[in-house]
């Protein structure tokens, strides 16, 4: 069965992501259905298709609509069930995007496609968001600028208007940054803005606790306070002093936490591929990177690269300004960036450098994983992210992972909420809160 979406009771669509017409149904609703439909339900039928308790007229009727809205009216659905009112227009948004190659199906009078047209993509964004959910619109504008190639649209003032502004579509405006006219870049500036503001409400507060908690326990002091001992490498220093009689160990020296000072205490290194499956990452590094570069006890640098390197640092108070000073896809060369960085890092062991890539190396391997291993000599610590976004692991260079992850520094995915805890594993010396692969 191949589905299209799923609707709730009041015709709204639910679910975190839109389905498209080659991925299976997945969206809630009252019951889970299986098995090919001949024929209206009427009568005693349960969500397995087995015989049961009676439901009555209507939620054998909601059933059908439903099933009607994610099989899309084929004659082959099924359904029999006739859409009318909002629930055809909500069918009409879906149709246009998701119908059988933007074509009309054969038998049915409602057209499906959006063409080229700006006016009609822009009466079709307003439908979305009319009928669907803010996370549901958001899905479908990517698939309809990845189905229908819509991008060089976003370049009108009015269609930018019209959108529903996410990390997704900033990436697409930077991606045509370079294309975009005069008229249109203080729109699209604006845009970028109410994205970059959402996230820093989301991800500022938290970031900073995280860090600056960690910050305090990376100081160590011979003589803390009560509250302030640390007290597994209390007991890892007083192990000679063990009682065997009373079980214990005798405390004689203790090691505490100490509180960080005003002066800065370490230096992050934000290293971020910039090539085109990046966007998203390089948007929530950009805002991290303003983040850390808030807070007084870090030394925080962005360096972005393709094939040449940007160091953008001095750009970290607005992280706008950081994302339209990149230019998305191009080649890679890790190995240049690389350099760069490490010829930047001025107290080693105080230093976290975290490198944001898939690991598609267009330099020199050898000499890649050579300067990796050369600064973790050093006393750096090197981290690896394959992405920084809320989409899960991205296709990578699992070569080079390997071979990352062989000299100490496993490379993995990471979303925004448990960056904070990685960066703060990082500063402590601890080993790395790594999700889970499955």
């Amino acid at each position: 069965m191949t589905g299209r979406k799923t609707a709730d009771k009041t015709g709204d669509m639910t679910g975190d992501k839109a389905v498209r017409t080659t991925e299976p149904t997945t969206g809630p609703m009252t019951e889970p259905m299986t098995g090919p439909m001949t024929e209206p339900m009427e009568g005693p039928v349960t969500g397995r298709g087995t015989v049961s308790e009676p439901v009555d007229a209507e939620a054998a009727r909601e059933r059908l609509r439903r099933w009607r809205l994610v099989l899309g009216g084929d004659p082959a659905d099924g359904t029999g069930h006739v859409l009318c009112g909002r629930d055809a227009a909500m069918d009409g948004a879906l149709t246009a995007l998701y119908g059988r190659g933007g074509a009309p199906r054969a038998g049915r009078d409602r057209a499906a496609g959006l063409g080229a047209s700006a006016p009609a993509v822009a009466r079709w964004l307003g439908d979305i968001r009319t009928y669907f959910p803010s996370p549901v619109v958001q899905v479908m504008q990517r698939d309809a600028i990845d189905r229908l190639g819509l991008a060089t649209l976003l370049l009108e003032p009015e269609m930018l208007q019209a959108v529903e502004a996410d990390v997704h579509l900033v990436g697409t405006l930077l991606s045509l940054n370079e294309a975009m006219p005069d008229t249109t870049r203080e729109t699209a500036r604006a845009v970028v803005r109410k994205v970059v503001e959402d996230l820093e409400k989301r991800l500022v507060t938290r970031t900073r606790a995280t860090l600056s908690g960690a910050l305090d326990r990376s100081a160590r002091t011979a003589r803390p306070r009560p509250h302030d001992i640390d007290w597994n490498r209390t007991i890892g220093a007083n192990l000679k002093h063990y009682l065997p009689e009373y079980r214990t160990v005798v405390p004689e020296r203790l090691v505490g936490y100490g509180r960080a000072s005003r002066s800065v205490r370490k230096e992050i290194v934000l290293c971020v591929d910039q090539s085109g499956s990046m966007a998203a990452s390089l948007v929530y590094a950009s805002v991290f990177g303003a983040v850390l570069a808030s807070m007084r006890s870090i030394d925080t640098r962005l360096v972005v690269f393709d094939t040449a390197v940007a160091d953008l640092t001095d750009q970290l108070d607005d992280p706008v300004d950081v994302l339209f000073g990149t230019r998305l896809g191009g080649g890679t060369d890790i190995n240049r960036a690389l350099a760069y960085c490490q010829s930047r890092i001025t107290r080693p062991a105080d230093t976290v450098v975290v490198l944001i890539s898939d690991l598609y190396e267009g330099g020199i391997r050898e000499e890649m994983l050579k300067r990796v291993a050369a600064m973790q000599a050093a006393g750096v610590r090197f981290v690896t992210l394959l992405a920084l976004s809320d989409e899960g692991t991205p296709a990578y260079d699992r070569e080079h992972a390997a071979a990352l992850a062989a000299l100490g520094a496993p490379a993995f995915a990471c979303t925004p909420d448990l960056f904070p805890e990685v960066m703060a594993a990082a500063i402590e010396g601890r080993p790395l809160p790594i999700p889970d692969a499955g």
